[in-house]
């Protein structure tokens, strides 16, 4: 068993009390009581007086000022950023209202238990309420994601992405208009009409062109968005049945046309590379290709492309796009592994990992996803071996990566930056959060667990892999929960046995889990990543448990 990476916080000054929600009275008697002025105020009885009458008047005007703002019911305390409420503290008071003025309020947050309890009771309330809620809850997801493509389609149109507070766009994926391709999808699951014509349009009349003339793009980035996106688009809009979009649509062929236009300027990247591992640029207006300016490649990279290229020779009947991809797999099945987890570099030159790095994070994480999905997607063939490195891999990663935080036991997937002889680190990327529904999707193979059960399918290693999936998916829940805005960090730390250092946590003082997580300053952003949802929505599906959806 690896030692534990000793880690200190002792150096990192944070004040977590700007996320505190303290009283006006609080602030004032602190400050008093923290002054040179309150040495001379209690030597005197007229001091103590004064001291005493001032603080009972404040706190008269604030518990009648509360009540004046808030009347009405609780439904308006629970809101966060009501735009009555605001008015009402602005210019009620004047600049005696604007010191008073209460940060924004937090929604509840649920425990998974209050979570079921509640589904439970909505249940019981009948169907068609239910109905009536998720319709509505729909509604607002559908009126958010058009709210953001007209600020994209305003300001940034056929730039890859949108720069919110400047109103500009930028090319930061190589300039094939990334967020119309990745957003497509999504707007033939909601209905959203409008943006599906849009950006059938763009499509259609200008990325022809861009593939053929832009410059330098990531092969990855490139193959899961771009091309991943034009093949979601082509199956959602009926492509394999034969389907033909409306009269004034765009054809399904359409999106097939330039996913293979763009592989075709891709395969450079597997063509020129002296190995079976592909290099990781491509510049598409000459169809080179080279590597990083280490000459690396991530191992996640080059092992995240098979799906796109598989399903892609599927549709067109051209093997040549799934040979080149499924090369690497069968390359990385001869590599030496660590109780089949892999360094997180790979070498195109020699065909070698690079370093000892191994974790389940960035450049690591989706290559024990594709294990499994690959095998799933082409079931029947000649490709057990991927099951079987998927299946070696999570034994590694159950012996050597997963540990329990201190006070609480979260279950969390940590790291060996300097491999198994090396210390272990407890650091977790918001992106392994992809791993419980990794860890559910190979359970059961896909199909749900009751169903799985009943045919007597899963094993014991199986119901332990789904157990850990359920532990870790609420790991990913409280990483959340644990902050004051209900965002999760980019990375965390847990706090674990024998370690001293504890160090500033996410500002959700009543959390549970608020001293079990820590979240170093440098981390606390949110990328708006997806890792946790779909985890979210795989075990939803598979284990059919409501409160999945509620989380």
């Amino acid at each position: 068993m690896s030692k534990s990476l000793p880690y200190s916080m002792k150096d990192v000054h944070y004040d977590n009390a700007k996320f505190r929600q303290r009283s006006f009275f609080k602030v004032i008697t602190q400050n008093m009581l923290t002054s040179n002025r309150k040495r001379e105020c209690v030597k005197c009885t007229t001091g103590k007086f004064l001291t005493l009458l001032m603080i009972c008047g404040l706190a008269y005007l604030m518990l009648t000022r509360m009540s004046s703002i808030h009347p009405s019911t609780d439904s308006t305390a629970k809101n966060a950023g009501d735009q009555h409420g605001e008015k009402l503290i602005v210019d009620g008071s004047g600049r005696l209202g604007r010191l008073w003025r209460k940060p924004p309020r937090l929604p509840p947050l649920l425990t998974p238990d209050e979570i079921t309890s509640r589904n439970r009771t909505i249940h019981k309330s009948g169907n068609l309420n239910v109905e009536l809620d998720w319709k509505a809850r729909q509604q607002r997801v559908k009126e958010a994601f058009i709210h953001a493509w007209l600020g994209y389609k305003n300001y940034a149109m056929g730039y890859d992405e949108l720069m919110p507070l400047s109103h500009r766009g930028v090319d930061g994926l190589g300039g094939l208009g990334a967020t119309i391709i990745d957003a497509l999808d999504t707007a033939m699951i909601m209905g959203a009409d409008e943006v599906i014509n849009e950006a059938g349009s763009w499509i259609e009349k200008i990325l022809p062109e861009r593939i053929d003339g832009k410059g330098q793009v990531n092969l990855f980035e490139t193959t899961i968005r771009i091309m991943g996106g034009l093949l979601s688009a082509y199956h959602l809009s009926g492509g394999e049945q034969g389907s033909n979009a409306s009269q004034n649509g765009t054809k399904p062929v359409v999106y097939l046309e330039n996913a293979r236009k763009l592989a075709d300027h891709l395969l450079v990247a597997f063509t020129s590379s002296p190995s079976a591992i592909p290099f990781s640029d491509v510049v598409l207006h000459d169809r080179s290709a080279h590597p990083a300016p280490d000459g690396l490649s991530s191992t996640s990279e080059v092992s995240t492309l098979q799906l796109e290229f598989n399903y892609l020779s599927s549709l067109t009947g051209d093997p040549k796009y799934s040979l080149e991809s499924m090369k690497v797999l069968e390359h990385l099945k001869t590599l030496p592994k660590v109780e089949g987890l892999v360094p997180i570099y790979i070498s195109p030159h020699s065909g070698e990992f690079s370093g000892e790095n191994i974790r389940l994070g960035s450049r690591g994480d989706s290559y024990y996803e594709y294990l499994i999905k690959v095998w799933l997607q082409n079931q029947g063939s000649n490709l057990t071996y991927l099951h079987n490195m998927y299946e070696e891999s999570i034994k590694g990663v159950k012996h050597l990566l997963v540990r329990k935080s201190v006070p609480n036991g979260l279950v969390f997937v940590g790291e060996l930056p300097y491999g198994p002889q090396g210390s272990f680190s407890p650091k977790m990327d918001h992106l392994v959060c992809f791993l419980p529904g990794t860890l559910a999707l190979g359970a059961t193979k896909g199909i749900t667990k009751e169903k799985a059960m009943r045919e007597n399918l899963l094993s014991f290693e199986d119901l332990e892999n789904l157990k850990l999936a359920e532990d870790l998916a609420m790991t990913c829940v409280e990483m959340y929960s644990v902050t004051s805005t209900g965002l999760a960090p980019e990375i965390a730390y847990f706090n674990m046995e024998g370690e001293s250092d504890s160090g500033p946590g996410g500002g959700n003082k009543d959390s549970k889990y608020a001293k079990d997580i820590i979240i170093k300053p440098a981390d606390r952003h949110n990328l708006l990543r997806p890792e946790t949802v779909e985890s979210l929505f795989f075990l939803f599906r598979i284990t059919e448990d409501p409160k999945y959806v509620l989380m």
